[in-house]
């Protein structure tokens, strides 16, 4: 019960034990890939924040792959990134839509145009 609770206030303790786990992943990568991925990450909080913390995680779980993965092939950051950084992170940002906060304000739009125009 107290669990349940708690969770209701601060969030679910699966997503705790995601965000630890995708931390203690990108401690492990070299410096530079490391530093990448800080920004990388930073980005979205500001350009597309993400309200459901689940697909919030989802998408830093996925990074954390290509980075990884760039790091054992030793692809430089820049064959990953290209040179527009900010492009690259939109078009990553798309693929994790779903949880912007943005579509629920485009949905409520859409439902009052249609209540108005007296189409539902």
């Amino acid at each position: 019960m107290a669990a349940k609770w708690i969770e209701k206030v601060t969030g679910p303790f699966e997503d705790k034990k995601r965000w630890r786990q995708y931390k203690a992943r990108k401690d492990r990568l070299p410096p530079g890939y490391r530093k990448a991925i800080d920004g990388l990450e930073r980005y979205p909080m500001y350009a597309g924040p993400i309200a459901r913390g689940d697909v919030f995680l989802q998408m830093l779980e996925d990074l954390a792959d290509l980075i990884e993965r760039a790091a054992v092939d030793e692809t430089p950051i820049r064959d990953i990134v290209g040179e527009d950084p900010a492009e690259f992170a939109e078009a990553f940002l798309q693929n994790y839509a779903d949880g912007q906060w943005i579509n629920k304000e485009r949905l409520c739009l859409n439902n009052t145009i249609k209540e108005a125009a007296g189409e539902t």
